[in-house]
């Protein structure tokens, strides 16, 4: 009853509200508000704070939060090890991407995954902007760039190029840059993260950094919509390698100013701050990274 108990709770915070929670696991209002609060007991703590209209953990809820989910996905791995045998891999992994990786290539190690290991169910969620992943009970997220919250637990996958670039038909009507400078009389595409928008562009030419503020009428917080405005031919776009190399080769986007590297961006793969993820999360995280290590 502990545990179940403890597997409601998490409903409640994933879901948002104690109405959300009862209507998933089909139970009436009552009945969760009644062992959520036999949970509280249990523990002689206050886990949430609720009002008429929202809820909010208190820091014993997040403490439970944290372990909760570590302990809860053990019971279920040995459940699944004792019913099914040892070798057998099944239960549910939540994942957060990136929009165009996500879609590009995230989505093809899924069904790989998956062709070897049937019984594994996927929940991908695709953001480029900031994702609560503890928050949303997220198991591991794939993230470019520097990583501000210091209590994720980090994998480094690979550091990628990002590339300049934009279609045909875009240079045919505006002509191709030929130094960064030249960037500010061009229509750019931007991306949007959270409040900041990505509008000052870096290159380096040998120990030379030359960064320029671009300017552009069209900016979002989907890297996917920006790559499809640069193949529609509306602007220039600096997109990582992953999203745009086999563009490239298919002539459909051309690599701009050659001669000047923008910094490389580094892919890591995030985990919660709990201390084992279970069995099927490592082994996923292993074939990821070994699918996106060996994308060219």
């Amino acid at each position: 009853m502990l545990l179940d108990n403890i597997s409601l709770f998490l409903a409640i915070v994933e879901k948002g509200s104690l109405a959300a929670a009862a209507r998933e696991a089909g139970l009436s209002s009552t009945t969760v508000s009644e062992r959520l609060a036999a949970l509280e007991a249990h523990y002689d703590v206050v886990l949430l704070n609720r009002t008429t209209r929202s809820i909010s953990l208190t820091e014993e809820g997040r403490v439970l939060v944290e372990g909760a989910r570590a302990v809860l996905g053990e019971v279920e791995e040995l459940d699944s090890r004792i019913r099914s045998g040892a070798q057998t891999l099944s239960g549910l992994i939540r994942i957060s991407a990136p929009e165009d990786l996500g879609r590009n290539i995230i989505s093809g190690a899924i069904a790989d995954f998956q062709t070897n290991h049937p019984s594994i169910s996927i929940d991908l969620h695709l953001s480029d902007g900031y994702v609560d992943i503890v928050g949303l009970g997220i198991d591991l997220a794939v993230r470019f760039g520097a990583i501000s919250d210091s209590s994720l637990r980090i994998k480094h996958v690979a550091t990628r190029r990002r590339i300049l670039c934009a279609s045909p038909a875009y240079l045919e009507r505006h002509g191709a840059p030929e130094t960064p400078a030249d960037l500010r009389d061009h229509t750019c595409l931007m991306m949007r993260f959270g409040q900041n928008i990505d509008n000052s562009w870096e290159f380096r030419k040998g120990d030379v950094k030359h960064v320029v503020t671009v300017n552009g009428t069209l900016i979002a917080n989907d890297g996917a919509l920006v790559r499809e405005w640069a193949l529609q031919g509306r602007g220039i776009a600096l997109k990582s390698e992953f999203d745009c190399a086999a563009d490239i080769r298919a002539g459909r986007l051309i690599q701009l100013l050659r001669d000047y590297e923008p910094p490389g961006s580094p892919l890591q793969i995030l985990f919660p701050p709990s201390r084992a993820q279970p069995r099927r999360v490592r082994a996923f995280a292993e074939h990821l990274i070994r699918v996106l290590r060996s994308v060219e």
